[in-house]
């Protein structure tokens, strides 16, 4: 058991300064003053501290991205340590432009094995391609049986991409759907968008002609260049929800596209903020020669929620929404993750003043204590 004694807790709603008890897992109770009454409890003075839920990165390259400049360009897997020390205790693991020296049942070794070690992982089967990769020769079965998989990846306007037609997305989307429908998992399509000119069409198009819910598709990378941004403006009025990857362009980081959207009357719970960790960063020239090449760090979540709070004035509580809540929801893992409220998960960070980060506690783990790994990976 752990207690945190006298902290001021963001759920990510502020509520005050509290004791907040866990055990097994769990946040058991949170009330002004909790006696210590075993021996046995961890007690961490929380002080001067801020307690926000642990971060939930959707869209990271747990097995290493990359290999667009052949084989010594594949990114390498990633370790629990570079996570905790982001601050990151729920992480979605897919696969990126590589499904052929990488595969669906390494990301899901990959995502076992981050489990064991004491993190909440989930993943989403297929990746760039089309006939999407999959585990069990179906996306629908992937979906259905395999415990951590709860989508499908798929490129759309990008040289790198399947090029499928708007039936082919139907398709993919339906099983989808169909398959989080019978398993109860969100059944979505994580849509990787590259810089095409088609941009959101045929999302837009695939959404107009069928019964398909706006909820289903997930574009993502959408703050690559303000034409998609704005196309991604547009869908998130319709319902859908939308997500900004840190690291992508200064013009459009997220920050800058949050403060965009609310001017724009976007609904700001339809977006999420993510990574893209341990995915490679691209540039090519006009007939698609690679210029450069380099590798994302799943630290740049946390530090774009630093700058929209000491930079940009955001409160605490409307930055956090984008990096716990809004992203809990739109994974149906609300509010068992994303949430400090009694019987959510105990995932919890502990802030200094400055907002950096003092501890990491996943499921109940004290993973990092005073800034300092306390449980690193295995190989480690």
């Amino acid at each position: 058991m752990i207690l945190i004694k006298n902290v001021d807790v963001y759920s990510p709603e502020y509520i005050g300064t509290k004791d907040v008890l866990t055990a097994k897992g769990k946040i058991v109770l949170i009330d002004d003053e909790i006696s210590i009454f075993s021996k046995k409890i961890c007690v961490i003075d929380g002080t001067g501290k801020k307690l926000v839920p642990g971060f939930i990165d959707c869209h990271v390259h747990i097995t290493g991205g990359g290999g667009e400049g052949s084989f010594k360009t594949r990114v390498p897997e990633i370790t629990l340590s570079k996570l905790i020390e982001g601050g990151i205790t729920t992480v979605v693991g897919l696969l990126g432009t590589d499904s052929t020296t990488r595969s669906v049942e390494n990301l899901i070794a990959k995502a076992k094995s981050l489990k064991e070690e004491g993190i909440s992982v989930y993943a989403v089967t297929g990746s760039y391609g089309f006939p999407s990769e999959t585990l069990t020769d179906s996306v629908k079965k992937d979906i259905v049986y395999v415990e951590e998989i709860l989508g499908v990846k798929i490129a759309l306007s990008d040289h790198r991409s399947a090029s499928i037609s708007n039936h082919e997305l139907a398709r993919l989307a339906s099983d989808a759907r169909v398959a989080g429908m019978l398993s109860g998992k969100p059944g979505i399509v994580v849509a990787h968008m590259g810089n095409g000119k088609k941009g959101l069409g045929l999302i837009n198009e695939v959404l107009e002609e069928t019964e398909i819910p706006v909820k289903t598709i997930r574009p993502t990378h959408v703050n690559r260049r303000k034409e998609l941004l704005n196309e991604a403006f547009d869908f998130a009025k319709k319902g859908g929800i939308i997500d900004l990857t840190c690291g992508i362009s200064e013009e459009t980081s997220p920050s800058s596209a949050i403060i965009e959207a609310e001017k724009n009357n976007v609904p700001l719970e339809n977006i999420t903020i993510s990574s893209d960790g341990y995915g490679s960063w691209s540039s090519y020239d006009s007939v698609g020669n690679l210029k450069d090449i380099g590798v994302s760090s799943v630290k740049s979540l946390f530090e774009e929620f630093k700058f929209m709070v000491k930079n940009l004035n955001f409160t605490i509580e409307k930055a956090l929404m984008f990096y716990t809540s809004n992203v809990s929801k739109a994974l149906e893992k609300y509010p068992q993750k994303g949430f400090i409220s009694e019987n959510s998960d105990a995932d919890l960070l502990l802030l200094d003043k400055n907002l950096e980060i003092d501890t990491v506690i996943a499921n109940g783990k004290v993973m990092l204590a005073a800034g300092k790994i306390e449980i690193k990976g295995t190989y480690e």
